[in-house]
């Protein structure tokens, strides 16, 4: 791949104060970012901060990795489409799915190349740590797993890509790899820009870096895809599934999951605080809190997209007291993440 290596993404001073961590009506910390909403064209709606200066969207770019994995022969259907999208919490149901999908391949966990972790699911972990739980008919080991990372349903359909076209397997993280070649393909298409930098991702994939407002273009597409009778049938049904199978996508009860329940608008988070939502006519919305810290990343997106008017700003209120936790005082609610000046100014 040869994107241009550059030193980083935009600073403090081209950022804005997003969000803020109010403890008994004191604001105690500030989180500076950047966010921005293009509407089904791709063309901005609302923007605060920089949003021409490439990010790393980190796991916001799941769905585009799944769509390469289809594109390139992976048979997903159902709840393993949602599962390659997913940065899941190691449940035993998020841990049977990508079991499911490796031994559909031949293949077992020995194949992923992603990290071995303990559930962040309690029940699970418990379980897990005490040698009880049993994954496709057989008990595991109480040690960390890699069908409990988070990534692992995005690897295991790396490799049934890998294995439908007799690529090598052992290589498949390498960005040279065939598969990782048409994910930068599909990102640059669908972002309509071209890849800035490309680095080595948590889960040890590549991490291409590109603006968030690529990054927007690129989820709204992926979000209007099952109503354009033009666009790719496989992006259609990666949005339908993320849809129809939320729990998959991150757990029960959790933000994205939530969002997608109550709303019906695509919800993906990324590490290092990225968050994308993508609502069903195309509208978009990309958020980058420059900390790295995602707590107010779901309020301001949200808040940005019911500012565009595509959520219903009554509606956000109901959703928002699922998804969010609040600042807690001697185990007590003492305040919460609320809405930073800028944002509460696009309201008005």
């Amino acid at each position: 791949m040869s994107a241009t290596p550059r030193s980083g993404t935009f600073t403090t001073d081209d950022a804005v104060d997003l969000a803020v961590v109010d403890r008994n009506g004191f604001v105690e910390s500030r989180h500076l970012g950047s966010a921005v909403v293009v509407d089904p064209a791709g063309e901005v709606v609302l923007e605060l901060g920089d949003t021409t200066t490439p990010i790393f969207p980190r796991s916001s770019l799941k769905p585009f990795q799944a769509l390469a994995s289809m594109q390139a022969g992976a048979p997903l259907v159902g709840e393993q489409v949602a599962l390659a999208c997913a940065s899941h919490v190691g449940s035993a149901e998020h841990m049977e799915v990508a079991d499911g999908m490796l031994r559909a391949a031949g293949l077992t966990a020995d194949d992923l190349r992603c990290p071995a972790a303990w559930p962040q699911h309690g029940g699970t972990r418990t379980a897990l740590t005490r040698g009880e739980l049993a994954i496709g008919g057989r008990t595991l080991p109480a040690e960390k797993s890699r069908l409990a990372f988070n990534c692992s349903g995005k690897h295991a359909a790396f490799l049934w890509a890998c294995v439908e076209n007799g690529w090598d397997l052992a290589t498949y993280l390498d960005a040279e790899h065939p598969l990782q070649r048409r994910v930068v393909e599909i990102l640059e298409e669908y972002a309509g820009e071209s890849v800035a930098h490309v680095a080595v991702d948590g889960c040890g994939a590549p991490a291409p870096a590109i603006s968030l407002r690529g990054l927007a273009r690129a989820t709204g597409r992926l979000a209007a895809a099952p109503s354009d009778k033009s666009a790719n049938a496989r992006a259609a049904t990666i949005a339908t599934a993320m849809l129809d199978y939320p729990w998959a996508v991150h757990g029960h009860g959790e933000e994205n999951t939530v969002v997608m329940e109550d709303l019906e608008i695509i919800a993906k988070l990324g590490a290092e605080g990225v968050l994308i939502l993508g609502a069903p006519d195309g509208t978009a919305c990309a958020v980058k809190m420059l900390d790295g810290n995602g707590r107010g990343a779901t309020l301001v997106g949200l808040t940005l997209l019911a500012a565009a008017s595509v959520v219903p700003a009554g509606a956000l209120g109901p959703v928002l007291s699922r998804a969010m936790r609040p600042v807690l005082g001697g185990g007590e609610p003492v305040g919460g993440v609320r809405l930073a000046a800028p944002v509460v100014a696009l309201l008005d």
